[in-house]
């Protein structure tokens, strides 16, 4: 049985999710800083979502 192709993108996507969650509890510099990096991996994990899978 294959796994579908965009488990990778959609993990990446959930921890973004939960690290920007948890950077918006933080706040200050630090929580901004978490935030970001948070969000960073949500964008990223879009992004390869969208992008065409190889086929090897």
């Amino acid at each position: 049985m294959r796994k579908k192709n965009n488990t990778t993108s959609m993990a990446v996507t959930g921890v973004g999710t939960l690290v920007t969650g948890a950077g918006a509890l933080l706040r200050g510099r630090v929580g901004a800083g978490v935030m970001g990096f948070g969000l960073a991996h949500v964008v990223l994990g879009v992004l390869d979502n969208f992008r065409p899978k190889s086929r090897w």
